[in-house]
């Protein structure tokens, strides 16, 4: 089975390699010709910016017709015009890497699922523009274009990065906790989050891979070890094996008056409840979830720590100054 992935190098693109080879497939890459981690058997690459479309369109054509196409690097309408210029006719099967975010927030009930409301704000750039995407490619599978199977997970993370926090990035983050210093945690963490590895993910995009069952529908790759945010960090905190972190707490429409570009996920995300139902996958994917929050975790510290990587040298001018100036006000307040 020939099988492109748009992407290629990202961190689920990654795991989708590694078990689509263990298969026997045949995988090849499109990107820009990024550096990527070793793999069982070497993937060929086809070089090109796919924001290029005309040239995307025509490589696309010269490389003939695949069983498979799976993009996980599409984010904006005009990507999925594009590929839908550039597939029709020529697979048997597009997979779209989409996101859980396309979801009208806060959700009207909970576990979400995937038939719920999609009708995020234009004020969240990435899921408007993800759903926007969604549309594109339910109107080609409609079209007989090609089939198409819609993937959303969650947030995924692995070995190849650090960890989510409040403000999105930065292992600064991981340093504080492990030297005992106070993190920002935005409201008063008791919404509800869900992580997943990466190697879970990737495992049932490649289920899905030549599965028919899965033709113009969509699923979730998500956790169910559902956590507060405030569970989140102490859990990480427990696995750095520090102390029980003090976490401060700041109110999420503060946070986002006095830094918005910095704190714009949290208002239009993190705040938010984000816990999905699994089932489908579980039925037509073979999804299960295989690796602990704990122990995914204890992946990623150790691969950060074996490059040196766990350092504040990043920690941001505004994070120090903000929990400095909430302690102020607070004892202002409480006297």
């Amino acid at each position: 089975m020939k099988i492109l992935i748009i992407g290629g190098t990202g961190l689920i693109s990654t795991a989708i390699t590694r078990e689509l080879q263990a298969r026997g497939a045949d995988v090849v890459h499109y990107n820009r010709g990024q550096a990527h981690e070793d793999f069982a058997q070497p993937v060929p690459t086809i070089h090109g910016d796919r924001k290029d479309f005309a040239t995307f369109e025509a490589q696309m054509a010269d490389a003939g017709r695949f069983d498979c196409v799976i993009d996980m690097i599409c984010f904006q309408p005009e990507e999925a015009q594009s590929a839908v210029r550039a597939f029709r006719g020529r697979t048997d099967h597009f997979i779209f890497c989409s996101t859980v975010d396309v979801y009208t927030k806060p959700a009207a009930r909970y576990p979400i699922t995937e038939d719920a409301e999609r009708q995020p704000r234009a004020s969240f750039p990435y899921a408007y523009a993800k759903a926007q995407c969604e549309r594109i490619l339910e109107a080609a599978h409609a079209a007989g274009d090609f089939p198409v199977t819609l993937i959303r997970p969650a947030y995924t993370y692995g070995q190849g990065r650090g960890l989510l926090h409040s403000f999105r990035s930065g292992t600064y983050y991981l340093a504080r906790l492990r030297e005992g210093r106070p993190i920002i945690v935005h409201g008063d963490g008791t919404s509800l989050w869900a992580s997943c590895h990466r190697d879970d993910v990737g495992r049932a995009f490649a289920h899905a891979v030549g599965n028919p069952a899965t033709h113009g529908r969509a699923y979730h790759v998500t956790s169910p070890e559902w956590m507060t945010w405030n569970q989140y960090h102490l859990r990480i905190a427990a696995v750095l094996g520090a102390p029980e972190p003090e976490l401060i707490h700041i109110p999420t429409d503060l946070l986002y008056k006095a830094l918005p570009t910095q704190a714009d996920w949290i208002v239009e995300n993190f705040q938010h409840n984000n816990i999905f139902h699994n089932h489908a996958a579980e039925d037509d994917l073979h999804f299960h979830y295989t690796i602990p929050w704990a122990e995914g975790v204890r992946r990623v510290v150790s691969w950060l720590d074996e490059r040196g990587r766990i350092t504040d040298a990043d920690e941001p001018d505004f994070y120090q100054k903000m929990i400095d100036h909430w302690k102020q006000i607070s004892t202002s307040i409480t006297g």
